[in-house]
């Protein structure tokens, strides 16, 4: 027999900025929500020593400190986590079915917020100095290094357009 799937009016898959902001907005208009993440709460902001270009943080706030107070906040309202990841998505009539390591969940709606990876390029110093030097966005972070000397490193004319911005 199968056992009964946990009903929430919305899953977010995903919990970086947009799904802890779409966790947030669900919460606070008390639809029942469930944030599934299977990494670290934050996406790659969470990376991010100091991120200047964030509304209200006259100073620059850490990435870290930023995303929690996010989770804060939306727990807050009543999201819940579940640190998994997703292996599935199915219809079953105009329910959804979210599929995970841990079991299966079934919602109205799901916001996929999945992130994305940076292409990394497995040089030595490349992790240790990621967010301390090395940086994978020159819009973020290229106020950081104005006036010195750096190299810009990208496929296509991506690199081009960032260091010339």
């Amino acid at each position: 027999m199968n056992e009964p799937l946990k009903k929430y009016d919305v899953i977010i898959i995903g919990g970086g900025p947009a799904g802890l902001t779409a966790g947030i907005y669900t919460s606070r208009a008390r639809l029942s929500s469930l944030l599934v993440e299977r990494g670290a709460i934050g996406g790659q902001a969470v990376n991010a020593w100091s991120i200047e270009n964030y509304p209200g943080f006259v100073e620059g706030v850490n990435g870290i400190d930023l995303t929690q107070s996010m989770h804060e906040q939306a727990t807050k309202f009543g999201l819940e986590t579940l640190y998994d990841e997703v292996t599935g998505i199915e219809l079953d009539g105009r329910q959804k079915i979210v599929k995970t390591m841990q079991g299966s969940f079934t919602a109205a709606a799901v916001i996929i917020a999945g992130g994305s990876e940076r292409q990394k390029l497995g040089v030595k110093g490349e992790a240790e100095f990621t967010g301390k030097g090395v940086s994978y966005c020159a819009t973020c972070d290229g106020a950081f290094f104005k006036d010195k000397t750096v190299a810009v490193i990208g496929g296509g004319n991506s690199a081009v357009t960032e260091a010339s911005s």
